[in-house]
């Protein structure tokens, strides 16, 4: 297997855009790590530099200790799975997943060997014999994957491998990928713009903005305790609630004031506010729709209550979402499906202040 790390890489092309700035990431072996973020952040060019189909511009890529920058794609003992498959059409499906051996002139029983294998693995045995043309997306992924698998490389590479297939079969190939990860132990560098993908897949996720890393930690960590009001907004969904309020101290107790309302501050906050001070400052508060619930199906009372006209109810099966403003902001509100608000109605809504995340207004990074 393999370890990689890249130490203070930059890709600029010719006409002076920086794709990737100082990009520093230790990937431990059998580690599989996400690169995640909204489109041109930098995540497919960094990983074209890992496998050797993009030059580095300045940095190191090591692999198992050993610089890479300059050793051909072919010696590099990576594969890599794209997007669109990337099949020869006249090939049948066996021959497309042995191909890469049969270049190499691996004896013939052993290509047929490690491609009923890897059939085996994919669910694929009884479609060896047919042309990529008369399957159906999901299977020729798989055979893409079963391409990767029967060379055995150190490390996969997989650019947003699922984006062309229907919102089912990306749940089904997720699944599949999971395995796939467990039983064969593989390092794993896998690039999507799905943050819901990213946080069900990844060991560890990445997450990238214009060329620079934002974060990069477990989803649990990445959900509960984001750095910055973009890991904040992109991970998780529906997405983090972001209100301007002023901190201000009411009767000897800190509190946020927005829209007419006031809110305590859990006393962790509290003192992270007076040590940064931002005490007769604004701050922007960020809230989870889960962490804001309608009072009258709450299993617990909280001190304090919003009211706010409903303007989109979404029924979407075991929970409901509110759509309201709170004074210039736009809120979302995960809500038990037995709620009787709906478009147009008034409704209490309990915040749960334990929940809250504060961010600096100017640097959006969060206080703590």
């Amino acid at each position: 297997m393999a370890t990689i790390e890249l130490k203070n890489v930059f890709k600029k092309y010719e006409n002076g855009f920086e794709a990737v700035k100082d990009f520093n990431l230790e990937i431990a072996d059998k580690e599989f790590i996400i690169f995640v973020g909204p489109s041109g952040c930098g995540k497919s060019t960094t990983l074209r530099m890992i496998a050797g189909l993009e030059d580095i511009t300045s940095g190191d890529l090591m692999i198992d200790g050993v610089r890479m920058n300059d050793v051909e794609p072919k010696d590099r003992d990576i594969a890599m799975v794209f997007q669109n498959y990337a099949l020869y059409p006249h090939m049948t499906v066996a021959e497309n997943m042995g191909f890469a051996l049969k270049l190499k002139k691996t004896p013939k029983e052993e290509i047929k060997a490690k491609v009923d294998e890897a059939a085996k693995i994919l669910n694929l045995e009884t479609l060896l014999d047919r042309k990529p043309a008369q399957l159906s997306g999901g299977q020729r992924q798989r055979v893409a994957m079963g391409r990767a698998i029967v060379r055995n490389p150190k490390v996969f590479l997989m650019d947003e491998p699922l984006s062309n297939l229907d919102a089912k079969l990306r749940v089904q190939m997720r699944t599949e990928i999971s395995k796939l990860h467990q039983r064969l132990g593989n390092t794993i560098i896998y690039v999507t713009h799905d943050q819901t993908e990213a946080m069900t897949l990844g060991t560890r996720i990445v997450v990238m903005k214009d060329g620079v890393i934002q974060q990069c930690d477990t989803p649990k960590n990445l959900y509960n305790h984001p750095d910055n009001m973009f890991v904040a907004g992109f991970i998780g969904s529906p997405q983090m609630n972001f209100v301007e309020c002023d901190v201000v101290v009411k009767d000897g107790e800190v509190c946020l004031s927005y829209a007419g309302n006031t809110l305590k501050v859990p006393a962790d906050r509290v003192a992270a506010l007076k040590k940064g001070g931002y005490i007769g400052k604004k701050v922007m508060m960020g809230i989870r729709p889960e962490n804001i619930h309608d009072k009258e199906h709450s299993l617990k009372e909280y001190a304090d209550v919003i009211t706010a006209n409903v303007s989109v109810y979404e029924l979407v099966g075991s929970e409901v979402y509110l759509y309201f403003e709170l004074g210039k902001s736009n809120m979302i509100a995960r809500v038990n499906p037995n709620t009787s608000a709906r478009v147009g109605s008034s409704v209490e809504l309990y915040v749960d202040a334990e929940a809250i995340h504060l961010f600096d207004l100017e640097t959006e990074r969060v206080i703590r």
